[in-house]
């Protein structure tokens, strides 16, 4: 899968606003949106008034670095969502927010969705009882993501925790930090999800 190597914060630096990719650095003084609010590059300073397509793809850039998903995986879940009943951008929000790795970055458990991504990546969660390391599946309602028995000695993990316990947990999840688990209880709806997203932007591109 293509993968974006070059530094994070330029990508925040795209968008004009922070994109949250890096934990607790982008709430700092070092976050590069406080220091340097403008886009990266030579010319970076020069803003040019987008056109309409150019809105367009700017707000899918943003949606696919908010989740840390690329091109070919992000049409397929717009595929996905164009033939579920209901709004086409919502539902594509949905899907995205029922990736395991968001899932466990809502919970908590990770400071980011990159970081997230790592953890499941690494084997330390799983679900319903079975070991999942692939950072795209998606939960269904009912679903209980865990850390593994093996990896609750973890302090990165632990720390985490501790760290994002007064962070609110979206209303769709409930977490049980005694456990180190959290349970699905039922999938997001738009109204649960915080980001400024404007999905119809999206919907109106890929429907050109």
């Amino acid at each position: 899968m293509a993968r974006y190597k070059d530094e994070q914060c330029r990508r925040c630096r795209r968008e004009g606003q922070k994109l949250f990719l890096k934990g607790s650095r982008c709430y700092t003084d070092k976050c590069s949106i406080s220091r340097r609010n403008y886009a990266p590059g030579q010319h970076g300073q020069k803003r040019a008034k987008l056109s309409e397509y150019g809105t367009q793809l700017r707000e899918k850039q943003k949606t696919k670095a908010y989740y840390g998903v690329g091109e070919k995986q992000f049409r397929k879940y717009f595929e996905m969502a164009s033939n579920k009943k209901g709004v086409t951008g919502e539902n594509l929000l949905q899907i995205l927010e029922s990736r395991l790795d968001n899932v466990v970055y809502r919970l908590g458990f990770g400071t980011s969705r990159a970081q997230a991504r790592q953890f499941v990546n690494h084997g330390q969660f799983e679900v319903n009882g079975k070991k999942v390391d692939i950072p795209s599946y998606l939960v269904k309602a009912g679903d209980v993501v865990t850390v593994r028995e093996s990896k609750k000695d973890n302090v990165t993990l632990k720390i985490n925790v501790e760290e994002n316990s007064a962070r609110p947990v979206p209303a769709w999840l409930e977490r049980n930090d005694a456990e180190l688990s959290g349970k699905v209880i039922r999938l997001s709806t738009r109204e649960d999800i915080d980001l400024p997203i404007e999905e119809h932007l999206i919907v109106e591109l890929y429907s050109k």
